[in-house]
């Protein structure tokens, strides 16, 4: 599991209200990591937040800790 995985997992599982339901894949392709984050429905739009301000930290954090393992990170959330 890559540093920039477990920082998305981390995050979405303390704000779930459900971190049961949190899913978080990650795959490679063309020398880029993508990170997947699925969620229950009601906690998609705490991760998310207002105007996406929360979702852009969370890109934001992910791809600092990708650029520690020397990759590139995309993070897309799915419902």
């Amino acid at each position: 599991m890559s540093r920039a995985r477990a920082v998305v997992e981390a995050i979405a599982k303390a704000l779930a209200d459900r971190p049961e339901s949190v899913s978080v894949t990650e795959r490679e392709a063309r020398g880029q990591t993508f990170v997947e984050l699925t969620m229950a429905p009601g906690d998609m739009g705490r991760i998310i937040g207002r105007q996406g301000r929360t979702a852009q930290a969370v890109r934001t954090l992910a791809t600092l800790a990708a650029e520690m393992d020397g990759v590139r990170v995309s993070v897309d959330f799915r419902d």
